[in-house]
């Protein structure tokens, strides 16, 4: 049976794909959760639009995560954290404050769970971060911290 996909599904295909499926795959898990339409002339040329649409939005998105890479590998984050004697912090800088300080930098709203600590952060000092933006878009960047005065 020919459907066309409203969402993503693994080992099927993406979201406006038509694709050809088990008749009984199609009518009982497919079509019921809402996950796929019947192929018809009208859901095709929909899907086409959809298609359409979502590879204009990926390249948007793509750019966007490529300026953001730039401009953080070129010049990096400063996050001002309280610190003991020495250098150690209290407490840790986390994944949530490195992204509000990237959103602050870039004017581009980051989520927390596209950054990777591989430690967490728990001295003054510049450290690594990778970040995966995109798919397509993964960079290291460093975040320099500095105590609080």
């Amino acid at each position: 049976m020919k459907i066309v996909l409203r969402s993503d599904v693994d080992g099927v295909g993406t979201a406006g794909s038509v694709v050809d499926v088990a008749d009984g795959f199609a009518r009982n898990h497919l079509i019921p959760r809402g996950l796929a339409l019947r192929a018809t002339d009208g859901t095709v040329t929909q899907a086409t639009a959809m298609a359409r649409a979502r590879a204009a939005r990926d390249l948007r998105e793509r750019e966007t995560a490529e300026g953001v890479a730039r401009q953080l590998v070129a010049e990096g984050v400063t996050i001002a954290a309280r610190a003991g004697s020495g250098t150690h912090l209290y407490g840790s800088v986390t994944t949530s404050e490195i992204a509000a300080a990237v959103t602050a930098r870039t004017g581009v709203d980051v989520d927390r769970r596209k950054l990777a600590l591989p430690v967490p952060i728990r001295t003054i000092g510049s450290h690594e971060v990778s970040a995966q933006l995109h798919p397509e878009v993964a960079f290291t960047f460093n975040v320099e911290v500095v105590a609080l005065s």
